[in-house]
């Protein structure tokens, strides 16, 4: 078929939108101290459950990762220079024919600023090419950033080619933007790596100092903002985490990567009578809305549960005028026996069903 040009008119094929596995691309950004290395095995950990395989760590920090070899099972890569980006390449297909389902690469900063890395290709370029004159070295600065930028562009492509799955820490350091006439502009916390790179990363985590593995999604700092990436499809999980980085957290990230919806456990829905301490009545207190409404909407929760996470929703978004947010007719959900204990609502109707039990 001509399109009128007298050319043949492409012809496309449409289907209906389906989940299907894709590799994840995990972004562990921050100074040192903020538990990167750790954070990164945690979740490894956690991925491997669900793809199996080995875990592999490419290692350029002086084997720090060594020295949690008795807390996880992992292979060992000791990486040194020059850390151009097809020397990471090799060290990562190397993994993957070995058989690595799960690669970190701690620190991946080296390939952006390490010897033999893009910057010191980008000014061996620059001395090749402008034979050591200063002025020409000038005006084909541009120009130099073509080979070292290609060879990035082509460890991009073939790692998103990899059947695998990975996990990369970036060294970061705080960055302050000067332009002259204006005041120094500080931009925060900002990955040691080419822009182009770490856009590639299915969800960045920025870990500060001391962090101790738990992540920070939301920044004042406009660089720190711009490098944080936290997909809407994990805004749920990683936002309703409180503490660190973990092993359940890992799984989750694989289980969605693998096109498939985890598989709900009845524990999942189990609040710990330990929650109770310091929430007079009802332990449902202490969550956030975006975590009421998980336990009121989902229909794999006990009906018990339901009904007291509507109830919480309720008393906090139609209270009674001069009442608090949460009156005391509100329930008392049982986390041990998963009931509801209700004097002021005890009726048939809202009565656990025998699913509740369950």
């Amino acid at each position: 078929m001509s399109n009128g040009n007298g050319k043949a008119q492409r012809v496309f094929e449409d289907r209906p939108a389906v989940r299907e596995h894709v590799p994840l691309m995990i972004g562990l950004m921050g100074p040192s101290g903020g538990g990167k290395t750790y954070s990164a095995l945690r979740l490894a950990t956690g991925v491997q459950r669900v793809s199996g395989g080995e875990i592999f760590v490419v290692d350029t920090e002086a084997r720090r990762a060594l020295h949690y070899a008795g807390h996880f099972k992992f292979r060992h890569i000791q990486f040194g220079a020059p850390f151009g980006p097809l020397d990471y390449l090799a060290a990562i297909e190397h993994c993957v024919r070995k058989g690595a389902k799960v690669v970190i690469v701690d620190s991946m900063s080296h390939e952006h600023e390490g010897p033999g890395g893009v910057l010191e290709m980008h000014e061996a370029e620059v001395q090749r090419l402008s034979g050591g004159d200063a002025k020409k070295a000038e005006r084909i600065k541009m120009l130099a950033w073509s080979k070292p930028k290609a060879a990035r562009r082509r460890m991009i492509n073939s790692i998103l080619q990899q059947p695998c799955n990975f996990i990369f820490c970036f060294r970061a350091k705080e960055k302050i933007k000067v332009e002259r006439g204006k005041e120094p502009e500080p931009r925060g916390f900002m990955p040691i790596a080419g822009e182009e790179f770490v856009y590639e990363m299915t969800l960045n985590a920025l870990l500060l100092p001391n962090a101790g593995g738990v992540p920070t999604w939301q920044s004042n700092e406009i660089g720190e903002k711009q490098m944080i990436k936290l997909p809407e499809q994990f805004r749920g999980l990683l936002l309703g985490a409180k503490g660190p980085l973990s092993e359940e957290i890992g799984q989750e990230l694989a289980t969605w990567a693998a096109g498939t919806d985890p598989e709900l456990d009845p524990e999942d829905f189990v609040i710990p009578a330990a929650y109770s301490k310091g929430h007079a009545g009802n332990p449902l207190r202490q969550y956030d809305m975006e975590k009421l409404e998980f336990f009121a909407n989902h229909d794999k929760a006990p009906h018990a549960l339901r009904e007291a996470a509507r109830r919480v929703i309720a008393a906090r978004t139609a209270p009674e005028p001069g009442a608090s947010d949460e009156p005391d007719d509100v329930p008392d959900y049982d986390p041990e026996t998963g009931e509801v204990h209700d004097d002021a609502h005890d009726s048939e109707d809202d009565a656990p069903s025998d699913e509740a039990t369950a």
